[in-house]
């Protein structure tokens, strides 16, 4: 199944260029491309996209807030977004992810990180690099929570998910999670998918955040 990509970014070149890389891999197509956030949302339900390559700095509007109505619009609920930038910022790290965003990569990042990257969130998991967990992380831990989630909505969570969710929140793979837990990652694959279900995040990346919102994960186990 190929993995249909859109491309948002203000600059031809940056466009053409990755779009070169793209293309360049059998299992992913760049099927649409946008200069600006304005008109982003419209290319994006038609043409089908599976990811989205957003750029942050863009006239009209920028890429965070463009990220935030693709998390928002239930008829985008299976588009996964990656922030690509040349600010190695933190902010802009936290405000993506925050957003909705399921990674963050330099705009210099290497051909076969990217095409990689692609595939992981295509996928349903976090793009999560170790700058921007950290700066994620350290938001966390300071700020207090945009929506906080009440008891009974934690309680659904069976003793398994729970511990599921606080290792996921730790940075680990499905098959490393299943190794942990002497799993096989099929069923390791399912409490997170569940997990996720009942505490309504929208992929892995919402999962992280919320392990350490509802303290399944702590600082010190990271």
């Amino acid at each position: 199944m190929t993995v249909r990509v859109v491309l948002v970014d203000d600059q031809a070149l940056i466009r053409a260029g990755f779009k070169a890389i793209v293309d360049s891999a059998d299992d992913l197509d760049v099927v649409a491309e946008v200069d600006d956030g304005l008109g982003a949302l419209d290319v994006i339900r038609d043409a089908r996209a599976d990811v989205v390559l957003m750029d942050i700095r863009m006239p009209g509007r920028d890429g965070i807030e463009t990220t935030r109505l693709i998390a928002a619009d239930e008829d985008l609920a299976g588009v996964r977004v990656i922030v690509l930038t040349t600010f190695e910022l933190d902010e802009y790290v936290v405000a993506a992810m925050s957003a909705g965003a399921s990674g963050f990569l330099d705009k210099g990042v290497d051909p076969d990180v990217l095409l990689d990257a692609i595939r992981v969130v295509a996928a349903g998991d976090a793009l999560l690099t170790p700058r921007a967990t950290r700066a994620l992380l350290s938001s966390i831990d300071t700020a207090p929570a945009a929506t906080p989630l009440d008891e009974q909505t934690i309680e659904t969570l069976t003793v398994r998910e729970r511990e599921v969710v606080g290792l996921v929140g730790q940075g680990l793979s499905n098959e490393e999670i299943a190794e942990r837990l002497y799993l096989s990652p099929l069923t390791a694959k399912t409490h997170v998918s569940r997990a996720m279900t009942k505490l309504h995040a929208r992929d892995r990346a919402q999962l992280v955040v919320l392990a350490f919102r509802t303290g399944l994960t702590q600082l010190d186990d990271v």
